[in-house]
């Protein structure tokens, strides 16, 4: 008999792929289902940027294995990115770790760090990934519970009264997924304070710092944080380059190297042609990202439109590119509310119950999709 390795045990299949299954079962059936669960950019990127890469990968002489640690243009082009836009001045030798996508980058940093009885806290309610990834790698996740009280901030009182002996990694993510809060700065300081007093690497996943924010912030902006500190980021969301796979580890030069030693025995390097467009991508100005919130902006606006007829409570001043919001009382919790929608309205929203046990009596709302499509689903649910 084949059997899985142990690793996997506890490692179910991850919910959007199998509720996608579902949802092609039903659209099947006809019932033409409305999906408002994934945060998938649905608009190109710059027409440059698309350029670029056309004009590289006819080249002849581009298709080769490439560099590990990535071309020194794509480098340079988010040292660059980080100096204009968090005001964090980065090595481009030695400082940053383009990836093929940020998701594989929580993977290898989890790989790299942690030992079979090393603890990570994880974020809850938080994206599933990190839990996964630290499990795979043979730790333990544990959670730190975010509140709507706390303003969707850690509790660093109560993670240090539950002892941290066996703590390597702590996974923060801000502006935050799903709940959508803001950092301040006072919090990123606690963060590396509370990293250097504890010996952890702090891991900060940061995609969507430019969604509906005027002001991009990185953790690595706090004085003495590259000695506790790593951070991830992607063109995914930013530059609505999701299917590109095109993401970056900055940090500390020991830190990056550690890294690399897990991830060169990964994968060969990322398609030339691809690193090109994203640097092209990189350099873009504000107007860019201002085209792409005026657009986001208009689709909150028919979001919270949809919240309000499901009596649903919310902040306005949430940013990136989901709403989050609690459910009425008459649910049990996110899910009922998620499954009422979806066999009835024929429209599906994710329920916060997946993002850790603290976001149970909440739905989270994507932004990716037209204004067509958001009135039709406020439609449907009307008339539901």
């Amino acid at each position: 008999m084949i059997t899985t390795s142990q690793r996997l045990e506890g490692i179910g299949e991850y919910y959007f792929s199998q509720k996608l299954r579902e949802i092609d079962e039903l659209n099947k059936q006809g019932k033409n289902i409305i999906n408002l669960g994934i945060g998938s950019p649905d608009l190109p990127p710059h027409p440059d940027v698309i350029k670029t890469l056309q004009e590289e990968a006819a080249k002849p002489n581009v298709h080769a294995y490439q560099n590990y640690k990535g071309s020194p243009v794509l480098r340079k082009a988010i040292a660059d990115w980080y100096a204009e836009w968090y005001q964090v001045i980065l090595d481009p030798d030695t400082e940053i770790l383009p990836l093929i996508g940020s998701k594989e980058g929580i993977m290898h940093i989890c790989m790299t760090y942690l030992n079979e009885g090393d603890c990570a806290l994880i974020p809850d309610p938080g994206y599933p990934t990190y839990s996964s990834a630290v499990k795979l790698a043979g730790g333990t996740p544990v959670a730190y519970e975010l509140t709507a009280a706390n303003d969707w901030q850690p509790d660093f009182d109560a993670m240090e009264k539950n002892g941290l002996e066996k703590v390597k990694l702590m996974w923060v993510n801000y502006p935050q997924m799903p709940t959508g809060q803001l950092p301040t700065k006072d919090l990123f300081e606690k963060l590396v304070a509370f990293g250097r007093k504890h010996s952890i690497l702090i891991c900060h996943d940061n995609p969507y710092s430019f969604i509906l924010n005027e002001h991009p912030a990185s953790l690595l902006g706090i004085e003495g944080a590259k000695e506790v500190v790593v951070e991830l980021n992607s063109l995914s969301k930013s530059q609505n380059m999701a299917g590109w796979r095109v993401g970056m580890l900055c940090g500390a030069k020991e830190r990056i190297n550690e890294v690399l030693r897990f991830k060169s025995n990964m994968d060969s390097g990322m398609f030339l042609p691809v690193q090109l467009a994203a640097a092209k991508a990189l350099g873009l100005g504000k107007d860019w990202y201002n085209s792409v919130n005026a657009i986001y902006t208009k689709r909150r606006e028919k979001v919270f439109e949809l919240l309000a007829l499901l009596n649903c409570d919310f902040s306005r001043t949430q940013v990136g590119m989901f709403v989050w919001a609690k459910i009425p009382a008459k649910y049990e919790n996110g899910f009922a509310l998620s499954d009422d929608i979806l066999y009835h309205a024929h429209v599906f929203i994710t329920p916060g119950g997946i993002f850790g046990k603290a976001g149970e009596r909440y739905i989270r709302v994507s932004l990716c999709g037209s204004i067509e499509r958001f009135e039709e689903a406020i439609g449907r649910i009307n008339n539901g």
